[in-house]
């Protein structure tokens, strides 16, 4: 017999975490433990009980959001990995879920079986990415050869400081360089990772731990 793959739904739409449940329950190796309301909700539960190998948190909650609830669990409960789930497709609500530790990055209107496929990526492999939302980056992740790239100081403190909420002119004035050169800085690190985008960088950086979380 395999073995049950347990999940909490974290998010104050009822309806919709009652049908993602019924849904949940149909996969063979998953089946849902419980549903909370908000992060506050539950950080009592997994305070009171042994944690779910997989949380799925909504963003936008009351009391306590998705972003400081997965920062909360990924350093308190660090056996249960956070996966997104959410209608925000917005690139900075994206990065701060991935610096606050989630494992991945789902849209609600995400199709079942690839939602199962997400659901088995993070018990198996610690991770999903969707291709919607990071633009294929994670295939240029996973190139055998990443680890040889080699990135100049002035480039590992432009990725470091692309993790943040700054803008691209913000990073360029604490850098003390013109704009000009931070996109030349951008672009380049694109090329050199083969991303194509600021999450890209961020979850590069994270993966390589040139940010800490």
């Amino acid at each position: 017999m395999k073995k049950k793959y347990t999940v909490a739904i974290v998010d104050d739409h009822l309806l919709f975490a009652q049908a993602l449940e019924n849904l949940i329950n149909t996969f063979d190796q998953f089946q849902v433990l419980y549903h909370t309301k908000n992060g506050q909700e539950f950080l009592e539960k997994l305070k009171n009980s042994s944690g779910p190998d997989i949380a799925l948190v909504d963003i936008n909650m009351p009391v306590m959001n998705g972003i400081e609830t997965t920062e909360k669990v990924s350093s308190d409960f660090p056996q249960t990995k956070v996966l997104a789930l959410s209608m925000d497709d917005d690139e900075q609500t994206i990065i701060k879920m991935l610096r606050a530790g989630a494992k991945g990055y789902l849209l609600k209107d995400i199709h079942p079986k690839t939602f199962k496929n997400a659901l088995e990526d993070v018990v198996h492999r610690g991770f999903h990415y969707s291709d919607r939302i990071t633009n294929t980056v994670l295939t240029s992740l996973h190139r055998p050869d990443e680890s040889e790239v080699a990135l100049k100081a002035r480039e590992v403190e432009f990725l470091k400081l692309a993790c943040t909420e700054k803008t691209y002119k913000e990073i360029a004035s604490d850098m003390c360089l013109s704009p000009k050169t931070i996109d030349g800085y951008r672009e380049s690190l694109f090329e050199k990772l083969h991303v194509k985008s600021r999450i890209g960088l961020v979850i590069y950086a994270i993966r390589h731990q040139l940010f800490k979380i």
